[in-house]
């Protein structure tokens, strides 16, 4: 986390070492929009700091984590409990990068459902009832991430994705969901393509950001 964050008191990298201080990008009340979980409501803690470097990634200003305030765990779940949510999704930024032990604790105890969206990059942390892997071919997930993901989903950006979308089945168990979605800026040429991949092989699904087409976070 040195090379994410710096000019950092001692006391604030002890706090951050054990997951007790994050930086906040934003968090939000909404739906969630897409893969398996798509349409139920949730609470999304989306935190700064990622290398991955996708050069699609729709959320780059969350790549510097030093722009990004550090933020108490407890703040993280009392905004949650205001909202009276049942649910939250962790992303990022790549969110694997911080200690998620003790936030997703937090949660436990007040019986609110954890989900985590990462590419699977770094060593996983947390306790989770879902973890939805988005590997990029930039850096590839860890084995333990593949082996615990729930979901796979593959965003295709151009054809060649989706034999990179098949390698990736591969390494993810027998019980894991399959879903190829669309980069969003050429969905409308993807789409279709997609479309007759999982009609002619069909363990994939499909996913959308419904939450773009409905207009919402």
């Amino acid at each position: 986390m040195e090379y994410k964050l710096h000019s950092l008191h001692p006391d604030q990298k002890d706090l951050l070492d054990k997951g007790m201080l994050l930086p906040l990008m934003e968090e939000f009340y909404t739906i969630q929009g897409e893969g398996f979980n798509t349409g139920k409501a949730a609470y999304f803690i989306r935190v700064g700091g990622c290398d991955v470097g996708c050069h699609w990634c729709d959320v780059k200003e969350s790549w510097d984590a030093n722009l990004h305030a550090l933020t108490k765990a407890e703040n993280i779940l009392n905004n949650v409990l205001s909202f009276n949510a049942k649910s939250v999704v962790v992303t990022g930024g790549e969110p694997l990068i911080y200690n998620l032990n003790y936030l997703t604790s937090l949660f436990k105890q007040k019986e609110i459902q954890t989900f985590i969206e990462t590419s699977g990059a770094y060593n996983l942390s947390g306790y989770w009832d879902w973890i939805c892997l988005s590997p990029k071919k930039t850096m590839k997930p860890k084995e333990e991430v593949y082996l615990k993901a729930n979901e796979l989903k593959v965003i295709v950006h151009n054809i060649n994705d989706f034999k990179w979308a098949e390698e990736q089945a591969l390494q993810v168990s027998k019980d894991c969901y399959l879903y190829l979605q669309p980069e969003w800026s050429k969905r409308d040429a993807l789409t279709p393509q997609i479309i007759e991949y999982v009609k002619n092989d069909p363990k994939w699904m499909i996913s959308l950001q419904t939450h773009k087409y409905m207009n919402i976070p």
